[in-house]
């Protein structure tokens, strides 16, 4: 079998092996969250715009509100994403067989091992931009004009899942202006058509945001907290520390080396370095006011793993093994501990633990105290608790009070009625605490909640239930 048969048997096995980490893995908090989103389709919502939404509902639609249904684009996506990086390094760097290559190290990273398996608006949004790149790999190639459309699609399907989509643009139009035939080809019509069916496919978000005050936008552009020098350099730490983890230490220093050679010996790879450039400054000025969360410069992967397969062979046949060795080794051991915790972490250090373990037996004990107490519902001061206890079984209703909820056409809760309310949070007034719930994976204590009499206040929402 030659290296390119190899290539799609490996992929067609990892694939495998995520549908069935998917199938078996319980939903973290935020897919919980994601999921009611997809019994509600609507245009926006108060975090993000609506493509994690359709995604799930056209996986459920197919295989049922389990999780495999709910996740079943993210495996699926990440595998033709595999293809689409493939095809843009062989557009990008003919004859090098940079594409495979490419293809390989995007699968060994961290980010992607566990990406591909969840269900969040950077699954979708990892996929549009990989599908943007290899658009722009085809412009290069064929020089077509033609392929401005598909970019177009790709950026408009990228802002639909993400508003981060808004840098893949901001990319390509500092490339487009910062090289001559870039500014030649803005006098012709047809980067202008794809801009056009990028806003076409955006509209729709837009013209929601604008039927409910902006609200998502405004959440997501109003990141910003007062500078302070130490906290700046806390975060700048955590950035390049977690992404030496996510993208795995030897791929990140392959793509830093890849994207800096871009810029002095390969014109033709210029989009790329300006599709990760752009980001990484964006997330970089971040810093000066707030975390970046780690899952954020996941886009910068794509160009990055591209740029990687450039370098010359030599160093590329020195470091590769070692590369693919210990990427795939890390994926593998979060892997494990996902599956059957083999290493004893604390629940703080364990964040397979953190996100996945507990939530069915706490909301087990969650229905058993509220038909104890005659609860007429369950609730959390947090809408990513009040959405895992919408997820699963019982029989006591979920009531949503938090904002965010008042932007779903879900049915009123009962105004007065007396419920229960899990917190977690010590400052939370309890004025009749019924006791405690903990949330466990296996013997060890994640998190403990307060069980707190409530009354449901005017706006709260009944949640679907899985």
């Amino acid at each position: 079998m030659n290296r390119a048969g190899l290539g799609l048997a490996a992929l067609a096995v990892l694939t495998l092996l995520r549908l069935a980490l998917a199938a078996w893995l319980p939903l973290a908090p935020d897919e919980a969250y994601y999921f009611l989103w997809s019994r509600h389709l609507q245009a926006g919502y108060f975090d993000h715009p609506p493509m994690v939404a359709l995604w799930i509902r056209v996986g459920t639609t197919l295989l049922g509100n389990g999780t495999l249904g709910i996740r079943l684009l993210g495996p699926l996506s990440g595998a033709l994403g595999s293809l689409l990086i493939w095809r843009a390094g062989e557009d990008f760097f003919p004859g090098r067989g940079a594409g495979l290559v490419a293809a390989a190290l995007l699968n060994a990273t961290l980010m992607v091992g566990v990406g591909a398996i969840v269900m969040t608006p950077d699954t979708p949004l990892f996929f549009f931009w990989v599908a943007g790149i290899a658009g722009i790999g085809r412009l290069v190639a064929r020089q077509e004009p033609r392929w401005w459309l598909g970019i177009g699609a790709a950026a408009g399907a990228a802002l639909l899942s993400k508003y981060t989509g808004l840098l893949f643009v901001a990319g390509i139009g500092v490339w487009l202006l910062a090289t001559a035939p870039g500014r030649a080809s803005l006098r012709g019509p047809w980067p202008w058509a794809g801009l056009a069916v990028a806003f076409l496919l955006f509209l729709p978000n837009l013209l929601w945001n604008a039927e409910h005050g902006w609200v998502s936008v405004l959440k997501q552009g109003s990141r910003v907290a007062a500078f302070d020098a130490a906290r700046a350099a806390q975060f700048l730490a955590e950035l390049l520390f977690g992404q030496l983890a996510l993208a795995t230490p030897i791929i990140f220093i392959l793509a830093i080396c890849g994207l800096w050679r871009l810029g002095r010996v390969a014109p033709d790879g210029l989009p790329l370095l300006w599709l990760a450039v752009v980001p990484g400054l964006v997330f970089l000025e971040h810093v000066v006011s707030g975390r970046v969360q780690a899952n954020w410069p996941a886009v910068l992967y794509p160009s990055g793993c591209i740029a990687a397969a450039s370098l010359p062979v030599p160093a590329l046949r020195r470091w590769l093994p070692a590369a693919f060795a210990l990427g795939f080794a890390m994926t593998a051991l979060v892997y494990a501990q996902a599956v059957a915790a083999p290493f004893p972490l604390s629940a703080r250090a364990d964040p397979v633990a953190l996100q996945f373990a507990g939530w069915s037996e706490l909301a087990a004990a969650a229905q058993a105290s509220a038909k104890q107490s005659g609860a007429a519902f369950i609730t959390s001061d947090e809408y990513a608790t009040a959405a895992e206890l919408a997820v699963e079984p019982g029989g006591v209703g979920i009531v949503g009070y938090d904002r965010r909820w008042s932007y779903f056409g879900m049915p009123a809760a009962p105004v007065g009625a007396a419920g229960i309310m899990l917190t977690r949070r010590r400052d939370t007034a309890c004025p009749v605490e019924l006791g405690t719930i903990p949330r466990r994976r296996g013997a060890t204590v994640i998190s403990v909640f307060k069980i707190c009499r409530f009354v449901a206040p005017a706006g709260s929402v009944l949640l679907p239930r899985r």
